[in-house]
């Protein structure tokens, strides 16, 4: 399937969900990676202005659950999240935020998933790992 087609599908399944609240979208996907973006704005700041770790965490999950779903046979197979840990090593007041995640470890049974997410400069604004746990559906 092209890559837009897939980018286009993912997005319309935000619908509705906390991805579409936050306005988090997906920008790219490839066998190895996903990125996506979402801004800083009053959807996803703290109550002192700075971007929420919560939002950071979300983006990070969102991420990490999208492309290790599709590492698994989604016909009998899904992921869920069994831990997810975020280093905030930035502050961000505005602009976009950026997220990658790409695999540390594709098991049958486990997979594990580094999101760096990083600012309009291009500087680390978090580093999160996700561990998914494939279960049958």
């Amino acid at each position: 399937m092209e890559k837009q087609l897939i980018l286009d599908k993912i997005n319309k399944m935000s619908k509705g969900t906390m991805m579409e609240h936050l306005a988090i979208e997906i920008t790219d996907i490839d066998n190895g990676y996903i990125i996506g973006k979402m801004p800083v704005d009053n959807r996803t700041i703290q109550p002192f202005g700075l971007l929420h770790g919560g939002a950071s965490a979300t983006l990070a999950e969102s991420l990490g659950s999208i492309i290790g779903n599709m590492q698994v046979d989604m016909e009998e197979q899904t992921v869920v999240g069994v831990e997810i840990s975020a280093n905030h090593l930035k502050s961000v007041k505005s602009g976009w935020v950026t997220g990658k995640a790409t695999p540390l470890k594709i098991g049958r049974r486990l997979q594990v998933w580094n999101i760096q997410i990083t600012n309009d400069n291009n500087e680390l604004v978090c580093d999160s790992r996700l561990t998914l746990a494939v279960v049958k559906k």
